[in-house]
């Protein structure tokens, strides 16, 4: 970056770290200027602020109604209990004929089982049936796979 005078201005400090009052020179390659601890701070503020604006937006609901929801749930995807939103943020589901709220899902869940089936509750319960009762079995008998 170049100063008004040609010279190279290489003394940028993080506007964050001396509001703080941080005397160390931190490195302030971003925007701001802000050093890489306080960008990823502000980073993460901006996408849980979007975040809320767009779940009361579309859904009508809190970042507290959310989390509400998420231990209601014991922290996991209602359909399969394994994601935990550690990596990336549980799906709010909603029903879409009757448009209420149903809880947080992860993407596979939502898309891939709910979205795919098309809320069929039928459907689902094929599936059910399905693993209860596989229909191979009952055609041909028990067959294990070969291991490798």
């Amino acid at each position: 970056m170049e100063g008004g005078t040609g010279a190279v201005v290489t003394d940028r400090r993080c506007k964050d770290c001396i509001a703080e009052g941080i005397t160390s020179k931190r490195k302030a390659p971003h925007p701001g200027p802000r050093c890489s601890t306080h960008h990823r701070l502000r980073r993460k503020q901006l996408r849980d602020t979007s975040h809320g604006n767009r779940i009361q937006a579309v859904y009508n609901l809190s970042v507290d109604d959310y989390q509400r929801i998420l231990e209601f749930q014991g922290g996991v995807c209602a359909i399969c209990g394994r994601a935990n939103g550690a990596t990336k943020r549980l799906s709010v589901d909603h029903c879409h004929s009757d448009m209420f709220v149903r809880g947080l899902l992860c993407g596979p869940c939502n898309r891939g089982v709910l979205g795919h089936l098309r809320d069929s509750v039928e459907a689902l319960q094929r599936a059910i049936d399905y693993l209860l009762f596989p229909p191979a079995v009952t055609a041909v008998g028990l067959r294990k796979v070969p291991e490798d």
